[in-house]
């Protein structure tokens, strides 16, 4: 038996409009910072080690700015999702407890985020839009009146 169940579906971007735009100005200094190391040291002269070191952290700045950017959270009839390199998915049936937690003072940055409980493990959820964040205060009501 499953305690909450959302009035409608509601799907938006995983993170705000302030966090990419961060993201994003973050991502561009570092490649060019990168770039700057590039030219003023000869890095064909290093070891394949810091070679490998160095393409995998490129790798990993570019797979994480496009995650995102792309990431969508969904909150729909079977439970939460979100979209990441590796998907987050809980299940209503699942779920134990939930709460929104914040970074007071940087919520234009960092919007509260969904904490959901399931048995011994915790998942957190971003939302990124109003819709979002207003569902997920519902949920977390829900939760803190099942008590």
């Amino acid at each position: 038996m499953q305690f909450y169940q959302p009035t409608a579906a509601v799907c938006g971007p995983a993170y705000g409009a302030g966090f990419k735009l961060v993201a994003s100005l973050l991502t561009v200094v570092l490649l060019g910072y990168g770039a700057s190391i590039a030219l003023r040291f000869p890095l064909l002269s290093f070891g394949i080690g810091v070679k490998a070191l160095l393409l995998g952290a490129g790798a990993m700045l570019l797979v994480s700015y496009y995650w995102f950017l792309r990431s969508r959270t969904t909150v729909d009839a079977g439970g939460i999702r979100q979209s990441w390199v590796i998907d987050k998915q809980v299940d209503w049936r699942d779920v134990r407890g939930a709460k929104m937690i914040g970074i007071p003072y940087a919520g234009w940055l960092f919007p509260p985020r969904m904490v959901v409980r399931t048995g011994n493990s915790f998942t957190t959820f971003n939302g990124g839009s109003q819709a979002l964040l207003v569902e997920f205060a519902k949920i977390s009501l829900a939760f803190q009146m099942k008590r």
